[in-house]
């Protein structure tokens, strides 16, 4: 650190605007300290710019394709259509615009400033942030947070790097139709994103080194997912792994695949990386703030989201969370109260998660895997959708609700829904659960028909296993 630059003072000093960062930075800034954020590009962080919000913009947008192609079940005759690409994308910015505009007015009327710079750490609790312009400031804080979240990881195969592959960032912004995408990866990202591009008309492969997609949920949810996709005409190529890749994305790529050890090509027009994240942490200075990482590269806090330096903090996917926008926001509520000289911990927390495939996939709690693995006595609740009179009259009737549920006590383990609506019934069941009902709660509880949650009544009176 320069000992002749004066330093500028913050109570709190925050590098990175992810979901953590500003709700720290606003609530903190609202009670009278000084605040201050650096954050090199997005301002936000990446869930309402280039991850979350946009991505499920253009997914409803696919879904709309969807319902136009298909609108002769509606009893609607459409004679052609055809997908403007631009427009769907302008369709996005203009969202993640009023949601920045948003953004920036809560930092003035909170009096948070935002510094718009590329930081680095120079020093315990100091860091130096790099302006557009390259002016230098130096700053400190009495407290300090990291957030800077994580970037697609691209896998070390020969000539992905050099084929300039998409990741989500890229595919947010196409102005084209692609010709035959080519996606690596059955997580999350490549499920919604393999979904929506076939609805607007792209031949689509995905790959995945798995046997099956999502491959940690149960058997029954991956074999739904795996359908849906088939059904619409989506290429699932499991259990494959990529030797290497030629081409440029964009124009024409070819990738080399080995299944049961026979290798095949496949051609397509762009590539799409969705293989997992890594951790923002290098080059920002860490070990001069004493920050220490994991083996993995995230940074290493213990429960309460502190970081191997004193008054320095971690919050979101950086210090290893899990990589959801609302556990983000719950790291928020953990350093609020810690700081503020209370004892809050990240153990133990409820951790919901929604695939926004359409239908959805939303589960809370426990797989049957897990209480298998655990050896947990359970009951299984399950009736497939056709049970759900909402879904019957919107006719989309495609997959099923489960429940695991204690055996003994009647305590709910987990839920999951594959169907319609499933993140708002999935909510339901969370705050059932928050609230330590037990199953027989929402058995005998007065739903309002015809609704989705409603379900549940049905799920609940069935006949376990």
């Amino acid at each position: 650190m320069n000992s002749q630059a004066q330093p500028e003072v913050y109570d709190l000093l925050i590098l990175g605007s992810g979901a953590g960062s500003k709700l720290l930075a606003w609530t903190f800034a609202g009670r009278g300290q000084r605040v201050a954020v650096v954050e090199r590009k997005y301002v936000g962080g990446s869930c309402p710019n280039i991850a979350c919000l946009p991505s499920k913009n253009v997914i409803h947008t696919a879904q709309v394709a969807h319902n136009v192609r298909h609108s002769e079940e509606f009893g609607i005759s459409i004679d052609r259509f055809q997908i403007d690409m631009p427009a769907v994308r302008n369709r996005k910015r203009k969202m993640v615009q009023g949601l920045v505009d948003t953004h920036l007015a809560l930092y003035e009327q909170s009096g948070a400033e935002l510094i718009m710079a590329s930081g680095k750490f120079v020093g315990p609790k100091a860091l130096e942030a790099t302006l557009p312009d390259g002016t230098r400031r130096l700053l400190t804080g009495k407290n300090v947070v990291i957030g800077t979240g994580t970037h697609a990881f691209i896998e070390n195969i020969p000539g992905l790097a050099s084929a300039q592959p998409l990741t989500h960032v890229e595919a947010l912004e196409l102005d084209i139709v692609p010709e035959h995408l080519i996606v690596l990866g059955a997580g999350y990202v490549g499920l919604e994103f393999a979904q929506a591009m076939r609805r607007f008309g792209s031949k689509v492969t995905v790959i995945d080194r798995n046997h099956r997609v999502i491959h940690r949920e149960d058997d029954d949810v991956t074999e739904g997912l795996q359908n849906l996709l088939e059904d619409e005409g989506v290429e699932l190529v499991l259990g494959g792994k990529i030797k290497s890749v030629s081409g440029v994305s964009g124009q024409s790529v070819r990738v080399t695949v080995e299944q049961n050890g026979k290798e095949s090509f496949l051609d397509g027009s762009h590539l799409l990386v969705a293989s997992g994240r890594v951790p923002n942490t290098k080059d920002i200075g860490l070990e001069l703030a004493g920050v220490e990482l994991t083996k993995n590269g995230y940074i290493k806090v213990n429960e309460c989201l502190e970081t191997t330096a004193p008054g320095v903090w971690a919050v979101g996917e950086v210090a290893g969370s899990p990589q959801f926008t609302h556990i983000s926001e719950d790291d928020f509520r953990v350093v609020r109260d810690n700081m503020l000289g209370g004892k809050h911990v990240t153990t133990g927390r409820q951790v919901p998660f929604c695939l926004f495939t359409d239908p959805e996939f939303a589960r809370i709690g426990m797989t049957e895997k897990e209480a298998k693995e655990k050896g947990l006595a359970y009951r299984l609740f399950k009736v497939p959708m056709t049970h759900v009179l909402r879904a019957r009259s919107l006719m989309e009737t495609r997959g099923f609700l489960k429940c695991l549920v204690d055996r003994d006590s009647d305590t709910i383990l987990g839920f999951a829904a594959f169907g319609v609506g499933a993140g708002e019934t999935m909510a339901c069941v969370q705050v059932a659960m928050l609230g330590g009902l037990p199953y027989t709660a929402l058995r005998e509880a007065v739903l309002a028909h015809p609704t989705i949650p409603e379900g549940l009544v049905a799920l609940f009176s069935s006949a376990a296993s």
